[in-house]
């Protein structure tokens, strides 16, 4: 095997110091574009590439930026599965990240580790992007008198940190509208998620905007709590179903939405012929249950996208104002709400 090529072999054939190699590699400034260019057709020609711990030290960076994301599956149960939007904010986060040849380490906060291991990511990491009920409000106020931190969908903890979110409450409001001005149902319940989930809670909170808008009661809380799984959101509209049949069930998220069609059939009631359902989220099992799920999109690659994003561009200037980027939600028309599946459309 060959001697591996170092930087003083790049600095001596360019004829310039190791210091000039660094900046060129690391696209800085100082020096000409003629120089620019012969150091890296040296670099090239000597199969020469920086190392991770070099630029490290050279930039103070470890070129890892950190996503913190609640296990909401924490029963242990198989059926339990997590939102499905994670994997999407997950894959966003990535995006972003190879953009620009960082790397990306997740991490899911479980129980009592879930501090242990946040404090561990932490100390590794550049930066940290926490989505929310990852860990408590107190924790993330301590981790970020050390390192960046960007809330995802929680703007609640405090001010002073950057936050990216969707607007779940107008996409809220919007859905429920539909159904009480479109289809003039009167009678709609509300599924949620955890109700310590801001998410959740926005959504209610856009529901009821609905509902007071419309000249509707408005109640105190959700109807019931799902879980934002599937196999949660079975269990409370059976349990919702036991008592009464609304004639629409507005869910908190999808997966909530698709466990509420199953737990129908099992009333053997129709959907949306009895009862109307309609989710949150869109994510791509609305457009193939049947029928398929009235929803609202939400951005979901974008959501971590733009965390990493933001996250960078504090990393690079830590000088800059709190930074807050609210993405828009819109209606996706299908059939669960009773609008004819050939009327499938996007509703800003």
């Amino acid at each position: 095997m060959p001697d591996r090529s170092t930087i003083y072999e790049v600095a001596r054939r360019s004829g310039v110091s190791t210091a000039t190699v660094s900046r060129v590699m690391a696209d800085g400034k100082g020096f000409s574009q003629v120089t620019r260019d012969r150091v890296r057709a040296i670099a090239a020609d000597l199969g020469w590439v920086p190392s991770g711990q070099a630029r490290g030290l050279a930039s103070r960076r470890s070129g890892i930026v950190g996503l913190l994301f609640p296990d909401l599956g924490r029963s242990g149960d198989a059926e339990e599965e997590s939102p499905l939007y994670v994997d999407q904010v997950i894959r966003g986060a990535e995006r972003a990240a190879t953009a620009v040849g960082d790397a990306v380490l997740i991490a899911a906060t479980q129980c009592e580790s879930g501090r242990e291991l946040a404090f561990s990511i932490a100390s590794k990491v550049d930066g940290l992007v926490v989505m929310a009920r990852s860990i408590s409000d107190e924790d993330v106020d301590v981790l970020a008198r050390s390192l960046p931190v960007v809330m995802l969908a929680n703007n609640r903890v405090r001010s002073g940190l950057d936050f990216v979110g969707a607007d779940n409450r107008t996409g809220a409001r919007d859905i429920t509208g539909h159904l009480i001005t479109e289809h003039g149902i009167r009678d709609l319940a509300f599924l949620g998620g955890p109700p310590e989930s801001p998410d959740s809670q926005d959504r209610f909170a856009g529901f009821c905007d609905a509902l007071a808008l419309g000249g509707l009661p408005v109640p105190d809380a959700p109807a019931a709590d799902g879980g934002f799984t599937e196999a949660g959101g079975e269990r409370a509209a059976r349990s919702m179903l036991a008592e009464r049949a609304p004639r629409a069930i507005v869910c908190g998220n999808d997966e909530m939405a698709i466990g509420a069609l199953g737990a129908l059939r099992a009333a053997r009631l129709r959907a949306p012929a009895d009862v109307a359902v309609t989710g949150f989220d869109d994510i791509a099992a609305t457009r193939h249950v049947r029928p398929g799920v009235t929803t609202v999109h939400q951005p979901m690659r974008e959501l971590g996208e733009r965390a990493v994003q933001v996250l960078l561009g504090r990393l690079a200037d830590a000088s800059m104002p709190p930074f807050t980027v609210m993405l828009p939600t819109e209606v996706v028309i299908r059939s669960s709400c009773g609008c004819p599946a050939a009327r499938q459309r996007r509703r800003p």
